[in-house]
């Protein structure tokens, strides 16, 4: 198997073990195991609050962007 695949599949191990800790045990285990399975996938931004802040940053940038080239070709 190639490295890249050994990557992605330990991230989604780790993401699958987050959820599992998070479910039992962590803070929001009164949220259904689907919840915490979806914050197992972005486990890095959950872990440390400051990467959530830089992806929302890049996700919002991508939006002004992608919403001045929208109105950049309307005219």
């Amino acid at each position: 198997m190639k490295s890249t695949t050994w990557v992605i599949l330990g991230y989604l191990v780790i993401g699958l073990l987050f959820a599992i800790y998070q479910t039992n045990w962590g803070q929001y285990n009164y949220r259904p195991f689907s919840y915490n399975l979806g914050q197992g996938l972005v486990w890095p931004a959950v872990m440390f609050p400051v990467i959530g802040k830089i992806i929302g940053g890049i996700v919002i940038l991508a939006l002004v962007i992608g919403g001045l080239i929208a109105a950049g070709r309307s005219k």
